[in-house]
């Protein structure tokens, strides 16, 4: 249970931070390149934080209402996901002065949060598709209409009798392992094979100043260790599904499993795909991947490292040369 806890926590973290569903990044692609990412992480951090902590408080604050309400115990009034807010929640706002009022605030709450979260992750999507396909950014409208249409059609069954067993499935399975693995993934190749040296680098040049060391080492140790560990510890303790009481049967489990795969493997299929149609031997595709294309900017002008121009790339990997970065 304590394993379980700790998952729970970091995929939490995930969730609201959202560093693995690419919602910072196409959100960040509209700064200015001199834009103070510094202090933004900084106060995203400690708002997040703050607002979890504050959101305990309530929680447990209402939970222990309830129990001394109803003269039991919190294990037999606690309750997650759905039965927390629709449950737990309205019976213990109707039982305040002014319950009308409140009930109205608490529902517009969860309402302004519910979009807010759908903005930020379809944002991603959108900006993401639509700078890499201009057939999409040149219909944008069209394709956010498909897209929302495709979120209603899915939230549909979210709605039906068994509604509630459809989002406990999809939110152990949908990105909970999965995004701790993507986001494991990508502290590997930004810190280890982009290189610390050149992230620091690229950060100094658009602040001004060089990040301290402890930052460094966080990027390069304490974050994929903490992660992978958080990925272990969850593996070892997994448990088929069980929602209040009720154990779903193997063939959804599985689909489960086949469903947190379906992302994580992403990353190992195209990492295999780019092996086999890169030329040369085993080792010179390895160096050729994961050796960074570098791109230098010096005030408005951004431009390409002399030593990894399109041509001389192209010419290196006709003949089967690592590129010198």
């Amino acid at each position: 249970m304590t394993r379980r806890v700790w998952v729970d926590a970091a995929s939490q973290v995930f969730f609201s931070l959202g560093p693995g569903f690419g919602v910072l990044l196409a959100f960040a692609s509209y700064n200015e390149f001199h834009n103070n990412v510094y202090r933004d992480a900084l106060i995203t951090s400690a708002v997040n934080s703050a607002t979890s902590f504050l959101s305990g408080f309530v929680i447990f604050a209402v939970i222990g209402y309830m129990a001394h309400e109803a003269s039991g115990n919190v294990k037999d009034i606690a309750a997650e996901g759905p039965g927390l807010i629709f449950i737990v929640y309205p019976e213990a706002i109707a039982t305040m002065p002014g319950a009308p009022f409140f009930a109205v605030m608490f529902f517009l709450m969860l309402l302004t949060l519910g979009l807010d979260s759908s903005f930020g992750g379809s944002e991603a999507i959108i900006t993401a598709l639509s700078d890499e396909y201009p057939l999409i950014k040149r219909n944008r409208e069209i394709f956010v209409a498909l897209l929302f249409t495709l979120y209603f059609i899915i939230g549909l069954t979210s709605c039906t009798q068994g509604g509630a067993y459809v989002v406990n499935f999809l939110d152990t399975y949908a990105a909970g392992y999965s995004i701790l693995f993507a986001v494991f993934c990508e502290a590997i190749a930004v810190s280890w094979i982009y290189g610390i040296k050149r992230f620091s680098n690229d950060i100094k040049e658009m602040l001004g100043f060089e990040v301290g060391i402890w930052w460094k080492f966080c990027w390069t140790c304490v974050a994929p260790l903490f992660i992978m560990t958080i990925i272990v510890y969850g593996l070892i303790s997994y448990q088929p599904l069980v929602y209040q009481g009720y154990k779903y049967p193997d063939w959804a489990n599985i689909a489960g499993l086949c469903l947190a795969a379906s992302s994580v493997l992403c990353i190992p299929v195209i990492g295999i795909y780019q092996i086999i149609i890169t030329p040369g031997t085993l080792a010179q595709r390895l160096q050729i991947l994961i050796t960074p294309i570098v791109t230098e900017r010096r005030g408005d002008a951004e431009k390409m490292d002399p030593t990894v121009t399109s041509d001389a790339m192209n010419a290196k990997l006709n003949r089967c040369e690592p590129i010198d970065v």
